[in-house]
């Protein structure tokens, strides 16, 4: 919820003898005082004493004992300024109008929002009331939030005085009420049609019972009570013909419905449900807010948890109206609406696996969002607060050491408070040491020269053949392609980064350190082509732990013999790497790469035995054995029961 204001600031000013300072003195003593100076000290009120629980400072402003710099000073501190006249005196409620409101726009400027009470004393000195007069002031200064008549001497009206004060900083009307129009302004019907999006659970167009009830719970902590709803629904009924439907409160109704609110002077209750919703005092509405935002240090990375796939999962079912487990352009643009903008632009058609219409599916759906949360955690948390996560999730505080059950699990060496809804995953070096990660999204670094075909290498990842790839416009290719793979038989999700890197370079970018696996791209066929792989490779990668695969593409173009110092396989063998994989723009053994991606970046420290493994099975295919291929056999066999130590570890802990 939108954080109270810390305190407020009220100035008093008018006329002399207007009785500006026997107001604060009376309200202080709750006496009126005999002997009144010419100006009251600054005073300031507990937040325990007031009304809205917020510590209020009270200023009185002399034209005898101040200057006009003086007063510039203070009606720019203000947050709130009573303009005193005697209601026994019309010459000082003709000065109100003459003198003091212009002089605060003059002072704050012609379209200040500042707001603005008119406060008439003195009621004790005469038997009738002045509101007939002022009626008119307040249709021609908007700023005016209220007018208020009391009386210093008999203590009348004298609290509720400064309470309206009070109110007008932290429940202001001007930003909520046009009352020219005598509606309600747009941007706040914008904002209410937006909570009414979030708060329609099952996208009907109507809040039933049930999302009225939760809406109550959520923004006010209480349940409604017996016989209040149908109360709502008959006054929205008589105010609004279409403002209910169905048995439930259409949009038009819940807008009349805070419309009523306000015109009965109950601005703090709109306030609440807005301030609830994360907007700010202008009804600009901050995300992080809501959802404060996750930011890994370098080198760790962050990923959805389950309580956020469910989440997500949630609103896809909300906005898939045709139940077709796919998400039609409408249906996308739907989903997003309670977004500033669309997020999602052509480019997400080529970062996961679409629908046979070309629509994306659930999977494809899912893979994009761990996508967002593995590149770009900060926008993947402000979308998730614009969906409205913080409204459909538990607000169970975080705090250690139980942050493992809660919405979020992180790293022990990452500070937070409040909730937090992404999984930050410590530091590859610790996925390192430990032989394996606990991640269930990996991110590759596909490194390649021009030519190479790592455009067309991360379109194969998502089954797309090399015609598909050359029908896609340029500007709509990602640089990013999502999905899923199967580790020793749990699914996972693969990220391929399309990165080009130059050994110009003084280093990586923490995105590209942070990557649980690289993969090096050259072309088969052109004989310069590995020279830059193996010249990135002993740049960059040759004093890291990160696990590294070569790929020979295009190889149904033919393989030539490289113009390097070192073939691809001495290279590979010399440096323990994998040997290189052969890729085909036509075959179907591309996916057998991309589960090796996946496989290396889960087991980190196995590299080497990826190495013999493939060395063994090439130098059977050569026919070679004896004490060699006996000690392949049995290093081999030492990385299978290490392996299945791991599974093993991972399975007990988890009992």
């Amino acid at each position: 919820m939108k954080k109270c204001r810390e305190d407020v600031r009220i100035l008093l000013i008018g006329d002399r003898n207007v009785g500006k300072t026997s107001l604060i003195l009376s309200l202080v003593s709750e006496e009126f005082p005999i002997d009144v100076a010419a100006r009251a000290e600054e005073i300031t009120i507990p937040g325990d004493l007031t009304p809205e629980k917020v510590p209020t400072c009270i200023v009185d402003y002399s034209s005898i004992e101040q200057t006009d710099k003086h007063l510039e000073a203070e009606l720019e501190r203000a947050d709130v300024v009573c303009v005193v006249y005697a209601v026994d005196d019309d010459d000082t409620l003709d000065s109100v109008t003459e003198h003091w409101l212009p002089l605060l726009r003059v002072t704050l400027g012609e379209d200040h929002k500042k707001p603005v009470i008119l406060v008439g004393n003195k009621v004790d000195m005469i038997d009738y009331s002045t509101m007939e007069a002022v009626m008119p002031i307040m249709n021609d200064f908007e700023e005016i939030e209220t007018c208020v008549e009391c009386s210093a001497r008999n203590l009348k009206n004298i609290s509720e005085m400064f309470y309206f004060a009070q109110k007008a900083v932290l429940h202001p009307s001007a930003p909520l009420w046009n009352y020219q129009e005598k509606d309600l302004t747009d941007p706040c019907k914008k904002a209410l049609s937006y909570i009414f999006k979030i708060c329609d659970m099952d996208n009907d167009g109507v809040m039933s019972d049930t999302e009225l009830a939760r809406f109550q719970r959520k923004c006010f902590n209480m349940d409604l009570e017996t016989g209040t709803l149908d109360s709502l629904k008959t006054v929205v009924q008589k105010n609004s013909s279409d403002g209910i439907l169905n048995d439930g409160l259409s949009l038009q109704g819940f807008i009349t419905l805070n419309s009523l609110f306000i015109q009965r002077g109950r601005h703090e209750t709109t306030w609440t449900i807005l301030r609830k919703f994360g907007f700010a005092d202008n009804l600009t509405l901050d995300p992080e807010v809501l959802i404060p935002p996750v930011l890994p240090v370098p080198g760790s990375t962050a990923e959805l948890t389950s309580a956020g796939t469910d989440f997500l999962l949630q609103m896809f079912s909300k906005f898939d109206k045709d139940k077709d487990q796919a998400l039609s352009p409408q249906e996308l643009v739907n989903l997003f609406s309670t977004c500033p903008s669309m997020p999602w632009g052509p480019q997400v058609y080529h970062q996961s696996i679409t629908t046979e219409r070309g629509w994306i599916g659930l999977p494809g759906y899912v893979a994009l969002w761990h996508l967002t949360a593995l590149t770009s955690p900060e926008k993947c948390c402000q979308l998730l607060a614009y969906l409205g996560y913080d409204y459909h999730s538990p607000s169970t505080p975080l705090t250690y050491p139980t942050f493992t059950k809660s919405l979020v699990s992180m790293s022990i060496d990452y500070f937070f408070s409040g909730m937090q809804h992404i999984h930050v995953l410590k530091d590859k070096k610790s996925d390192v040491a430990k032989r394996q990660t606990s991640k269930s999204v990996y991110s590759c670094l596909v490194v390649g020269p021009r030519d190479a075909g790592k455009t067309t290498f991360c379109q194969r990842f998502l089954g797309k053949k090399e015609d598909d790839v050359l029908s896609i416009p340029p500007s709509d290719l990602p640089s990013c392609t999502v999905n899923t793979v199967t580790v020793y038989g749990q699914q996972k999700h693969l990220v391929l980064i399309d990165t080009d890197v130059t050994c110009a370079q003084d280093s990586l970018s923490p995105q590209q350190t942070g990557s649980d696996v690289i993969c090096l791209v050259y072309d088969s066929s052109n004989p310069r082509s590995f020279e830059y792989c193996a010249r990135i490779y002993l740049r960059y990668f040759a004093t890291t732990q990160l696990p590294v695969l070569v790929v020979g593409n295009k190889s149904d173009k033919g393989v030539v013999r490289q113009d390097y110092i070192l073939q691809p396989e001495a290279f590979c063998a010399k440096h323990k790497l994998p040997p290189p994989q052969k890729m085909s723009t036509i075959s179907s053994q591309s996916k057998e790469i991309f589960v090796k991606l996946a496989t290396m970046a889960a087991f980190p420290r196995f590299q080497a035995a990826w190495m013999l493994f493939y060395r063994g099975r090439h130098l059977k295919q050569l026919g070679l054995g004896g004490e060699d291929s006996a000690y392949i056999k049995f290093t081999l066999g030492l990385a299978i029961i290490a392996l299945g130590g791991v599974f093993a570890f991972r399975y007990f802990s988890a009992r």
